[in-house]
């Protein structure tokens, strides 16, 4: 249990130790977007097929989702500074692995276990020194800061990992990360106050954890590898580094029964930390905290919200590199705007909190963050341009902005400070399946919708009959992806990409619509979060900007 020393509103390293967190923020969302445009240079790089790099790319998720509430709860029993320094340190060396990798496996380890581990103790920490370095004004300033940082990171990350792959290297991508972590854990140590002790040391939690972390994973990886390996029948084999774990020969896919598994370990971590917590006997998470309205409402606001931003952040990119046909640098550079809407909307929703009730910025947010959605679905067609996506980018990022700068404020708000980090934990995990479960929603609406258009679409073009059937065939396989086959005229083939691009346009339209609903829910869930704060109260304005510890990763709903 710790607290932090005396007098931190006054001390002139707070700046330094803001600029420090956000510098380690960069790297950490950077690093879940930046690698995915250089996929097709990793594959020729490294003479390997997709399955065994999906690995790489989604290992880092799901390392980060399965341990967070490890991670913060080690922030809460060890202080937040030792943990930052040493996720920092981790992150360093398992970029060092991955940036010199000349296997998948070696980038499977540097980049999926080691930096994932690294972030997961990161992210927690980040924020809980925060919350306990800035008081009153500057404390929200500096979340509001930290929120436009992650809200943005992501929106930036394809640009970066685009203009680095294609004039320099992907290695760089991890590269980077080698100047930034060391200079983190240097100023750490120069500059973040240490946490003193109040009492006797709490035990670390090791079969709650077991259970967390094994429960957790099998979930986020049930959720968002549903739609490659199949909800109910096989689709594909489930192989691990080129070992067939799951052969596709089976009367029902993997998916259903990781499903039941992750079921039986979290509601056996239910159990057992509901006893911990009756017996006082220092469990990993208290479920108890759930009787405060604001955490328990504010963590289904987040987990729908979660699902609703990925609409965005899913189907736009796919629509412009196989809809409009974007280069990976392209297509980065077009989403460039919405993260600089993200920025100006979490300063604008900071200082609103001075002038209006904390959880109405929530509120407000979350619908303009829906009206964002519908409009740019009103725009989506193969003619779409920048400009007439900049209305919606506005109305998306701005409330993108006031909800992810104010949310975790609130949920966080009644949460003790000795608990913070596991409850830290807890919110960014929730948004972790949300985005998961958003991903696996969203992305079958988005390839269901195009892959029924395009095929009526074939079927009543004036197509040759053999080239309608081999079309239909291949659209059932490769959906968004569909390219024209070789070998037919050109008139032909101009008749299918026009015909794909449409579908696709047709597909994205609902799927965006859908992601602009479930945001509303999440809106209407937001009126159960009691206020907690008048404004023009000064001391209630202090109470409302203790932001507890982590309104950034909020930021990880984009992933």
């Amino acid at each position: 249990m710790t607290e932090p020393v005396s007098a931190v509103h006054a001390d002139p390293r707070r700046w330094a130790t803001l600029a420090i967190v956000v510098l380690s923020l960069v790297i950490v969302v950077l690093d879940s977007t930046v690698l995915n445009v250089a996929i097709p240079t990793i594959l020729r790089d490294f003479h390997t097929e997709l399955p065994s790099l999906q690995w790489v790319l989604t290992g880092y998720s799901l390392t980060f989702a399965t341990l967070l509430i490890i991670g913060g709860r080690l922030g809460d029993i060890y202080g937040p500074r030792r943990m930052f320094i040493i996720g920092a340190a981790l992150f360093g060396f398992g970029s060092l692995l991955a940036s010199e990798a000349t296997s998948v496996p070696t980038l499977l380890i540097g980049e999926a276990l080691i930096e994932g581990i690294g972030a997961s103790l990161m992210m927690p920490a980040t924020l809980a020194i925060l919350s306990t370095t800035f008081d009153g004004a500057e404390r929200a300033k500096a979340f509001a800061i930290w929120g436009a940082t992650a809200g943005a990171g992501v929106a930036f990350g394809p640009a970066v990992g685009g203009f680095l792959t294609t004039n320099y290297s992907w290695r760089w991508s991890f590269r980077i990360n080698l100047v930034v972590a060391p200079l983190a854990i240097i100023g750490a140590l120069l500059f973040i106050q240490r946490s003193r002790s109040t009492g006797p040391r709490q035990r670390v939690d090791i079969p709650g954890a077991l259970l967390i972390a094994s429960g957790m994973f099998c979930l986020v990886f049930a959720l968002s590898e549903g739609g490659h390996y199949g909800w109910i029948s096989p689709v594909r084999a489930l192989t691990i580094l080129g070992w067939e774990a799951w052969p596709s020969t089976r009367a029902i896919s993997a998916i259903p029964i990781v499903f039941v598994i992750a079921v039986v370990l979290l509601s056996g971590f239910y159990v057992y930390e509901r006893r911990c917590e009756r017996a006082a006997r220092d469990p990993l998470f208290e479920f108890g905290q759930l009787s405060h309205l604001g955490f328990r409402y504010g963590l289904l606001t987040t987990a729908v919200l979660a699902m609703g931003q990925l609409g965005f952040l899913f189907v736009l990119p796919v629509f412009l590199q196989n809809g409009k046909h974007l280069s990976a640098v392209d297509n980065g550079l077009w989403l460039l705007p919405s993260g600089l809407f993200i920025i100006l909307g979490a300063q604008l929703g900071g200082r609103m909190t001075r002038r209006i009730n904390t959880t109405l910025v929530v509120r407000y947010g979350l619908a303009l963050e829906a009206v964002g959605l519908c409009a740019i679905a009103a725009v989506i067609t193969p003619r779409l341009t920048l400009l007439s996506l900049m209305p919606g980018f506005a109305l998306f990022g701005i409330g993108l902005g006031f909800a992810s700068s104010q949310l975790t404020n609130v949920i966080l708000s009644d949460i003790p400070k000795d608990h913070a980090g596991a409850a830290s934990g807890a919110n960014t995990t929730v948004r972790q399946i949300g985005a998961a479960l958003g991903i696996a929603i969203i992305g079958s609406l988005l390839s269901t919708q195009t892959i029924r258009n395009a095929i009526d679409r074939v079927a009543g073009s004036t197509l040759p009959p053999g080239l309608k059937a081999q079309t239909i065939g291949q659209l059932h396989t490769s959906g968004v992806g569909f390219t024209p086959p070789s070998g037919i005229s050109a008139a032909d083939a101009t008749t299918l990409r026009t015909t794909i691009e449409s579908s696709i346009a047709a597909g994205a339209r609902p799927a965006l619509l859908f992601a602009a609903a479930v945001v509303s829910i999440g809106a209407a869930l937001s009126l159960l979060i009691p206020k907690l704060d008048q404004p023009g109260n000064d001391e209630n304005l202090d109470a409302i900007e203790t932001i507890d510890p982590v309104e950034a990763l909020d930021a990880l709903a984009h992933r």
